[in-house]
């Protein structure tokens, strides 16, 4: 058995199954864009993932976008939440008791 023929049986019993959740917008765009190219979504996050396993700094920057995506995401979340919070303490208040 060849070295190559033994890595694909070792791979083909070491995958692993991966759900992604994401919006029906980005799914389909995404999608649309594949099938122009003849890619699947399985072999375009095998790729990028291999690419983030080898510190690719094109694969890297997707990684510091979607963290700094992240972070927005939460600091307006929080902002919004210290609002709510501060007009619930204000509702409460009562100046004429």
């Amino acid at each position: 058995m060849t070295d190559k023929a033994f890595r694909k049986i070792v791979d083909l019993e070491t995958k692993k199954s991966v759900h992604v959740s994401m919006t029906k917008l980005a799914h389909s765009e995404f999608r649309k864009c594949l099938l122009d190219h003849n890619l699947s979504m399985q072999e375009v996050l095998e790729l990028f993932a291999q690419l983030v396993g080898e510190n690719d700094d094109r694969a890297i920057d997707i990684i510091k976008q979607a963290k700094d995506n992240k972070r927005q995401k939460t600091l307006k979340k929080l902002t919004n939440n210290e609002v709510e919070s501060l007009y619930d303490a204000i509702s409460q208040i009562d100046p004429f008791s």
